[in-house]
């Protein structure tokens, strides 16, 4: 799929943190997977992040055939939400893109009954800031009538202008190889500016601070308000600050609530608001019926780590005098690259993370859907030695004939091999 023309949708301002990009325009790729839906499906569903760019790219897609309608609106807004029945009736018979939908879930039961009455695949096309599938209103109402796709913040391909080869690679068995030499200024430059489209156009680290600190404070707040009714709705704002503090590590949800004075089952139902906002995903434990000393808790991980610095207070000074929080800023950087990758292949992939009773673990495995397994693991050093690569023996051994690949990415600027199946491979490799 990668040989398509790919939509052209974000205008870039230099930003001078990081001289590896050029004023360019930012490709989307997912823009591939939304054609493909809209060609053979009624509905097509564009979900993620506020601000990741969704109304831009449905903009670049639609033309005079579709009438374009936003729920951010407020006129729309009580129009639809005091007779969702009759507006969804009196659209104009044209093609629909619906902004902002998960502002008013009533709307897809009204979208089912005009589905129903006409199959026709691409009638409408919705995007939302707040995964809405898990509402049993909208599952019963769209089951079989709908595709969703996911639009992410910008990966570094998108950003860079490449085509996104690394996943396809290692789903090859082929390990990676590249001519960047060591990365660690731009690395430590995209993680403090993240991959929203708005910070990156901004022109200078303070500045796209600012931005940050804005969607932490108020962005969100909406969007927490549309999806469900809670009676204290800043402790999720509380509760995304703190996971900021835990990302790349086990998620421990008793302690998580001892310090907001919740109890476990409210930290639960709370972290799974910030899932379904797309701010934080948990990854879970890696797991065998035949090997029972393994960690089952998940870890976290932030969609974007400019937010956690922001949150943290974290700039580039400080990052660079604290290696252990760069590391495991580094893992979130790669754990979203990966997912981002896999949202353009063709064959679902699940992702994991290994660790077992003796503290030896790897922080990426990406199962697909016969069971074979790649490992992933991340250090931020230019040098390595086999020590390394421990944990990636250990699951090798323990994942047997599933093992395909393991590979190191490490800040330097060689493919070198390591033993039987396991390579070092420099981290420029995920977009070059």
């Amino acid at each position: 799929m990668f040989g398509r023309t790919y939509n052209i949708v974000w205008p870039f301002i230099h930003f001078h943190l990081d001289d590896l990009i050029t004023p360019d325009m930012y490709p989307r790729y997912s823009a591939d997977n939304i054609r493909d839906a809209l060609a053979d499906t009624p509905v097509v569903f564009v979900m993620g992040p506020r601000q990741a760019g969704k109304t831009t790219l449905v903009k670049s897609l639609i033309d005079e055939k579709w009438e374009y309608i936003t729920l951010d609106d407020q006129a729309q807004f009580e129009i639809a939400k005091a007779d969702p029945v009759g507006f969804i009736r009196n659209l104009p018979l044209k093609q629909i893109a619906l902004d902002d939908v998960q502002r008013l879930p009533e709307l897809f039961v009204s979208i089912k009954q005009s589905v129903d009455e006409n199959r026709l695949p691409g009638r409408f096309l919705l995007t939302g800031s707040a995964n809405a599938l898990p509402l049993p209103r909208l599952s019963d109402s769209l089951a079989g009538r709908m595709e969703s796709v996911r639009l992410t913040t910008l990966s570094e391909c998108e950003i860079q202008g490449k085509q996104p080869t690394f996943l396809t690679k290692l789903l090859s068995q082929e390990a990676p190889s590249t001519r960047e030499t060591r990365l660690r200024d731009h690395l430590l430059q995209r993680i403090i500016a993240g991959c929203f489209p708005e910070p990156l156009q901004r022109s200078n680290e303070r500045r796209s601070t600012a931005w940050h600190q804005q969607y932490v404070s108020t962005l969100i707040q909406r969007d927490i308000q549309d999806l469900t009714q809670i009676n204290h709705p800043g402790l999720i704002t509380k509760l995304l600050k703190l996971t900021a503090f835990y990302t790349g590590k086990l998620v421990n949800h008793t302690e998580l609530g001892n310090k907001l004075g919740l109890n476990r089952l409210t930290i639960q139902k709370y972290m799974a608001l910030l899932e379904r906002l797309f701010l934080v995903e948990q990854l879970p434990a890696w797991h065998s019926n035949e090997y029972k000393r393994l960690v089952k808790k998940p870890k976290i991980h932030s969609i974007d780590t400019g937010m956690i610095c922001t949150i943290r207070g974290l700039t580039r000074e400080r990052l660079m005098q604290q290696p252990a929080d760069f590391g495991l800023l580094l893992k979130s950087f790669v754990y979203n690259e990966l997912r981002k990758q896999a949202t353009w292949i063709d064959e679902p992939l699940n992702f994991f993370h290994y660790r077992d009773k003796d503290k030896v673990e790897v922080d990426l495995i990406i199962e697909n859907g016969i069971g074979d397994c790649l490992a992933v693991e991340v250090k931020a050093a230019a040098t390595l030695n086999s020590k390394d690569f421990t944990g990636l023996k250990r699951f090798q051994n323990i994942a047997g004939e599933r093992f395909k690949l393991g590979i190191l990415l490490y800040d330097g600027d060689h493919t070198t091999a390591f033993g039987d199946q396991l390579f070092a491979v420099p981290i420029g490799t995920l977009w070059s």
